[in-house]
């Protein structure tokens, strides 16, 4: 089943949220993770919970929050949405658990890439590593 794209300020606020220290029973803790386990990286937000009697996942939950809000809105979803803008996932039809914009993006990136490879911008081998991890999105 498809997972509902995400959204950058709601994980921006989840991670800034987790710099707030909450006294619990005489301890500072921090609400370490949120952010990571929204964002489907499970194993992230463990370390965080791990670390919440640290300063350590404050700090990061700062920087990644920051980071998710100064980021472009393509590369979050680039990174976070396998490539599927909001947008783009609430207007297109569903077949078989995939959003079928996803290939016709993927489709038009490797058109960008190759034109790059033609006008002599990217090597050989650039252009293949970079087809590979498109490719790699499809499925």
């Amino acid at each position: 089943m498809l997972s509902k794209p995400k959204n950058r300020k709601i994980a921006a606020i989840l991670a800034l949220v987790s710099a707030v220290p909450l006294p619990l029973l005489g301890v500072s803790l921090h609400l370490a993770g949120l952010h990571k386990f929204y964002l489907g990286q499970k194993w992230w937000g463990v370390l965080y919970l791990l670390l919440a009697f640290t300063p350590i996942p404050a700090v990061a939950g700062v920087i990644e929050g920051v980071w998710y809000l100064i980021q472009d809105p393509d590369e979050f979803d680039q990174n976070f949405n396998e490539g599927v803008s909001l947008e783009e996932a609430s207007q297109s039809p569903v077949v078989a658990g995939k959003v079928v914009g996803k290939v016709s993006t993927i489709a038009q990136d490797l058109r960008e890439l190759d034109q790059l490879r033609q006008d002599g911008l990217i090597s050989e081998y650039e252009f293949e590593q970079k087809r590979r991890k498109l490719l790699d999105r499809i499925h």
